[in-house]
């Protein structure tokens, strides 16, 4: 017993030093890049006073510090942009991360957020986009916007909880006519950058507020998913007939996802319901109606570095005749169901320092379409260089990719990383 309690004691004084001796506070560590990005349209648009869609100068700091247990981090983006000589900060991410018990993590701040299983589709993924960055042919980074939340992941053998509160709501990025012009149904006509139009903001702390939370496990070795969540539509599609002010109204999302080895690639599906609480009825045309959506997904890699993916996506209006029968004389009726098709072509060559990617969107619904060709080389471990285009048609200007044929564009990008 004796022998035993030196051992122990011997064990506790080690474990002992080996605290003491821990730094508790490590010195950050810098990264980034530098990066000039440019971009032209293809055609001309009547409602755009500029030719250039992108020309910008980009330096993004990246940097992380540990102090105890707590890891800190902070990424921005410092901006000069040419085409509307316009100098900016993007602060990406301004956190705090800590796990106060083994299975649990915690993370406060300004932080990037995602989860589902689309690939450019989201269903139950509703945190913030850039829609602007991601059609003017920025790098996929910038698609995701960043969320200024709270962040509780839950561990164990069971299943995981993530929890997500946002105290004051953050929207998309939304398109709003600069530099690309959109289908505005209250003008019932192209609208551009000379078409502002005036947006109720829902900004009050703790009253406009999201909760987004997911429950998820490894089933047989297919991950799992539950969600839910609980805000706003995250792009204004409201609309106050006092106020003439476009809305974003409540919503409520209650879903599901699954993601494995199918055969000899991987497939996924995820399913979300659409809560629309000012218009379950479906009969108020001010208000977007409820929706199921579902979204069905493969990829498999055919050959040595060439990769396939397809995606089968679907929206359908909740109460449809309620809909159709609310709408004023003269107004677009919608599609109860909206289809989209979407499909990856990747191929990585030059030892996988060249990868070409062809990703298409395709509405048999809409029948419209849009092509986004990528490029990037990478020259050495420190330059890289990328070109592609946004390429959108449609036989109307009212459909979701249609409306965007006036701004298919080109770009270009030479990126130094440190």
């Amino acid at each position: 017993m004796g022998a035993m309690i030196k051992r122990w004691g011997l064990c506790l004084t080690m474990a002992a030093c080996s605290l003491l001796n821990t730094p508790a506070y490590a010195a950050p560590q810098l990264n980034g890049f530098a990066e000039w990005r440019g971009g032209l349209r293809l055609g001309g648009d009547a409602h755009q006073s500029n030719d250039a869609t992108l020309d910008e100068a980009r330096l993004q700091l990246d940097s992380s510090a540990s102090w105890k247990n707590v890891q800190f981090r902070g990424k921005a983006d410092f901006m000069y942009d040419a085409v509307d000589s316009e100098a900016d900060i993007d602060p990406r991410e301004v956190s705090a991360a800590i796990s106060p018990l083994s299975a649990v993590d915690l993370k406060l701040g300004r932080q990037t957020l995602t989860w589902g299983v689309g690939d450019y589709l989201f269903i139950n993924d509703l945190f913030p986009k850039d829609w602007k960055s991601f059609l003017l042919g920025r790098d996929d980074e910038y698609l995701k916007a960043p969320s200024d939340a709270v962040k509780a992941s839950f561990f164990s053998d069971i299943a995981n909880l993530d929890v997500v509160y946002t105290p004051r709501f953050n929207p998309d990025r939304y398109i709003d006519g600069k530099r690309v012009s959109f289908f505005n149904p209250r003008l019932n006509r192209l609208a551009g950058a000379g078409d502002a139009f005036a947006v109720e903001k829902r900004d009050d702390w703790f009253t406009d507020d999201e909760v987004a939370a997911r429950i998820s496990r490894n089933i047989g070795g297919f991950d799992a998913a539950l969600y839910g969540y609980h805000g706003f539509w995250k792009s204004p599609m409201g609309f106050d007939a006092i106020s003439e002010k476009a809305t974003f109204p409540p919503l409520g999302v209650y879903g599901a996802s699954v993601r494995g080895n199918v055969v000899r690639g991987v497939g996924s599906l995820e399913t979300g319901y659409y809560d629309s609480p000012e218009d379950r009825s479906g009969d108020d045309p001010l208000v977007p109606n409820s929706q199921a959506r579902v979204l069905v997904g493969y990829e498999q890699e055919i050959v040595t570095d060439f990769t396939v993916g397809g995606q089968y996506y679907l929206e359908h209006m909740m109460s449809f005749g309620a809909y159709r029968a609310s709408l004023p004389n003269g107004t677009a009726l919608a599609d109860e169901d909206r289809h989209v098709l979407t499909s990856r072509l990747t191929w990585l060559a030059l030892h996988q320092s060249l990868r070409l990617s062809l990703f298409t969107f395709y509405s048999p619904s809409d029948n419209d379409a849009y092509l986004r060709p990528t490029a990037d080389y990478r020259i050495d471990d420190h330059w890289a260089a990328s070109i592609g285009a946004n390429l959108f048609m449609g036989e109307s200007e009212r459909t979701f990719f249609g409306q965007f044929e006036d701004a298919a564009n080109v770009f270009a990008s030479l990126r130094y990383g440190f």
